[in-house]
């Protein structure tokens, strides 16, 4: 049994489901997302609580069951609460800023590095240039672009400059054998 795709998903309220075929609409206070499942595994809205059932226990039903779960239940959260990922920038002279609603970087360049940001997402730069938050109601979509954030600049591990994850642990070298 799946312990994860037998659990079922409570709404908030103000949070709609919509089900057509197998195309899904969750909508909340931070806005609506849709995504198309696969067919065989059902999904039903009952008294506010949603829940998804597969066919047979074979492996393939077995692993959409946990999967269309998980991506049902990020839905709801994303619409009713919304994601955050949180980087830090570390080194001298790094820096973010915000132009508009684009994200620039210096992050030792000999250029300004500017992300633009994908729809539902949003930058926020904190920390005096040291922090930035990326907020949005995609699961998916918030972690990819902090993932490319953090792609720009990766932790190096000799002095630890670089962009991270709030909490990330970087390993750290020694350098040269004969610095002490």
């Amino acid at each position: 049994m799946s312990r994860i795709g037998m659990m079922p998903i409570e709404l908030p309220k103000r949070v709609n489901v919509d089900i057509k075929g197998s195309d899904i609409t969750v909508t909340g206070s931070k806005g609506h997302l849709t995504q198309s499942f696969r067919p065989e595994i059902s999904i039903k809205v009952e008294d506010g609580v949603l829940t998804v059932e597969r066919p047979s226990d074979s492996r393939q039903d077995r692993a959409f069951h946990g999967l269309t779960r998980a991506l049902l239940n990020n839905m709801v959260v994303g619409v009713s609460e919304g994601f955050t990922r949180r980087l830090e920038i570390e080194g001298v002279g790094y820096r973010a800023e915000l132009s508009g609603k684009n994200l620039v970087l210096n992050v030792g360049y000999s250029h300004p590095v500017e992300i633009e940001p994908p729809q539902n997402v949003q930058f926020e730069v904190e920390n005096r240039g040291k922090l930035v938050i990326v907020t949005g109601i995609d699961k998916q979509v918030v972690g990819e672009i902090s993932a490319k954030i953090r792609k720009v600049r990766p932790p190096e591990p000799y002095k630890g400059k670089g962009i991270r994850y709030e909490g990330e642990y970087v390993r750290r070298k020694a350098g040269k054998a004969g610095k002490v």
